[in-house]
């Protein structure tokens, strides 16, 4: 028979033992827990930036498979608005500087870099049925172009005026998706998108193209936001869209390198 001593202290390992494999439960939960935990950034980018954003976005989780990345397309314009307002958004991608500077200023974003750059064309339907070959044949069609404050409108402004056009549009859309959708339905006989616009498009839109005397050009940028919670995965996903996997994917898709 065994002693009450000895009964004792086989129930004290016991207890050990199991105190000790929930102790190690615990840590491998935990440390099963780290490596599978995902951060995920929220980009706000301009409208122009859809496409090219997807695939680059597939690279970038390749590379940092422990983030993940989602975006809020718009004007950049709007986006700006967006991130005065607080909404949760981790990196502002924007056409122009316009929209970007006073946010610099306001020190609501950081770490900006310019990431490409872009010019104007002419689309048209398919089949061009208003016979446009340049800028001069837009004062006689119907046009379709960005609203004032959009990064599109305001470079097309400055094209009228650098090429002293006077053209009275038929409508003002709130980003270049929104006029490239006009011009894909038929709704106008020509629009000012990017570059990059028509060649997305494909079939859908004819290019005209503008010399390179009479255009002009935007440069893209990206910054975190000063507010992100990630503001660390937020940097390295900026300092990717600078690095050679982005640069390659903005220049397939018709994307000039940033000066």
């Amino acid at each position: 028979m065994r002693s009450v001593r000895t009964m004792s202290a086989i129930a004290l390992i016991g207890t050990i033992g199991l105190a000790g494999t929930a102790c190690s439960s615990a840590a491998d939960s935990t440390a099963s827990s780290s490596t599978t935990q995902r951060a995920t950034i929220t980009v706000g980018a301009a409208s122009s930036l859809t496409d090219v954003l997807a695939s680059i976005a597939a690279e970038f989780t390749k590379a940092y498979p422990g983030v993940s990345v989602q975006f809020s397309f718009a004007a950049s314009s709007a986006v700006a608005e967006q991130i005065r307002g607080g909404a949760p958004l981790d990196v502002f991608a924007s056409a122009g500087t316009t929209s970007m500077a006073p946010l610099i200023d306001e020190r609501l974003v950081t770490g900006a870099v310019d990431i490409a750059t872009n010019s104007l064309q002419i689309a048209v339907p398919p089949g061009n049925p208003a016979a446009v070959a340049g800028l001069a044949d837009l004062a006689g069609v119907k046009v379709v172009i960005c609203q004032e404050q959009a990064p599109c409108g305001v470079a097309t402004a400055k094209l009228f005026d650098h090429n002293s056009l006077a053209v009275t549009p038929v409508s003002y859309e709130p980003d270049v998706r929104s006029v490239l959708g006009k011009i894909e339905a038929d709704e106008a006989d020509a629009g000012i998108v990017y570059v990059t616009d028509v060649l997305s498009a494909g079939a859908q839109v004819v290019g005209v193209a503008i010399p390179a005397e009479a255009n002009v050009t935007t440069t893209y940028q990206a910054a975190v936001v000063s507010a992100s919670p990630n503001a660390a995965e937020a940097a390295t996903f900026v300092d990717f869209l600078a690095g050679p996997e982005a640069q390659a994917a903005l220049a397939g898709a018709g994307f000039a390198p940033a000066p």
